[in-house]
């Protein structure tokens, strides 16, 4: 067995035991172990992370599972029972941060939980992450990303404000999961940052509660100062989400899109002049829908002269702001995000090579990185628990 130890990062030293399962805890606790953190993941020999059940398969390994933890130690123990509690509760004496992700008082209720943790070990900081928080009329209800955002106010935000025939357009789900991952992941990360500075201050562990309907209302923040300044945000209509013709998608001729981001005047107007356009140069926030859309057929038609990459080309040679819309493709040979390290290739022992996303976060001193690939099912129980 590879000898599966962290040598760096700025977490190095830091011992987690990570209980999540699925998306969020997971990929929160994954950034912080290749930031040099040991995460020991455990689970339940009778339900391990459920995550490892989703398509796809590379050579009968979930992708997802992969994707989520890296870097990580996998230990299995039926905290249910009387031994592996025990065992939790030894770990628990040499641990950092305990993270999970089970309902209110769930873990408490088999004497692993906070209560009884910080009796043992009252310097322990548990972080746990629900989707509507450890108090609350809610707390206790199921939920998953699409509940969270829509509570949050987020999804009534999502889409165009009409359709090509005038007709209120339908909500638009989005592409990636903002609750589970803004919301859950990051805000495991800072949660976890915080509490171990404070900690450092008072010597004083403490749980921490991870809502992540509360923690991706944040992402509300330009709207709703509108809406307390006085003006409601209207679906497709506020400037940064389809408001402004000068900041928005657009098609090529190729079939693929551009972002058009000239935010600024004088990005617009240089825009403008290059494009030999000075009747432009006074387009700004409509005043109605019909003009909005008026405004946006006419730079329409301009994009549609040239493919994308063309137009990223231009974009970059000229400083303009538009930026080819990539596809998850275009990722691994775009020549920026190969430079940051942001797609990585890792050799896992059952699926071989496998791409996933790579640290988001640069550290000149303590470099952050990868360790190794996601473990199999329990490979680390001897070691850990021997």
């Amino acid at each position: 067995m590879p000898d599966r130890k962290p040598t760096t990062g700025p977490l190095l030293g830091l011992r987690i035991l990570d209980l999540t399962r699925l998306l969020p805890g997971p990929l929160g606790t994954m950034l912080m172990a290749d930031m040099g953190a040991e995460v020991i993941k455990i689970e339940d020999p009778n339900a391990p992370d459920y995550v490892r059940a989703f398509p796809p398969y590379v050579n009968g390994e979930s992708a997802n599972y992969m994707a989520f933890n890296r870097s990580k130690r996998s230990v299995l123990l039926d905290y249910h029972q009387p031994e592996g509690r025990n065992q939790f509760l030894e770990l628990l004496r040499t641990a950092d941060v305990v993270v999970e992700q089970f309902r209110p008082g769930h873990l408490d209720r088999l004497g692993i939980g906070y209560t009884i943790a910080r009796t043992i070990n009252p310097r322990i900081i548990y972080v746990s992450i629900t989707g509507y928080g450890q108090t609350g009329p809610y707390a206790h209800l199921a939920g998953h990303d699409l509940n969270y955002i829509a509570l949050a106010g987020v999804l009534n935000l999502t889409g165009d404000s009409t359709t090509e025939t005038g007709a209120p357009a339908p909500l638009t789900i989005p592409g990636v999961q903002l609750a589970d991952i803004a919301g859950g992941s990051y805000g495991c990360v800072m949660a976890t940052l915080a509490a171990l500075f404070s900690r450092e201050r008072t010597g004083e562990g403490q749980h921490v509660d991870v809502s992540m309907t509360d923690a991706v209302m944040p992402l509300l923040s330009v709207a709703y100062a509108s809406f307390a300044g006085g003006q409601l945000p209207e679906r497709g209509t506020m400037p940064l989400s389809g408001g402004l013709p000068t900041y928005g998608v657009y098609r090529c001729n190729d079939g693929n899109y551009v972002a058009l981001g000239t935010l600024e005047p004088k990005f617009w107007q240089k825009f403008c002049r290059l494009l030999d356009k000075p009747d432009w140069l006074g387009l700004g926030s409509p005043a109605d829908p019909v003009q909005l859309a008026d405004y946006k057929a006419k730079i329409q038609t301009v994009f549609l002269e040239k493919n994308r990459d063309e137009w990223a080309l231009f974009g970059k040679e000229n400083d303009i702001l538009i930026t080819a819309v990539n596809t998850l493709a275009d990722l691994e040979t775009d020549p920026h995000l190969v430079a940051r390290q942001m797609i990585v290739t890792q050799e896992h022992p059952v699926a071989g090579p496998f791409r996933s996303i790579g640290v988001p976060v640069k550290f000149s001193g303590t470099p952050a990185r990868p360790a190794w690939p996601a473990p199999t099912l329990g490979e680390d129980t001897q070691d850990v628990l021997g």
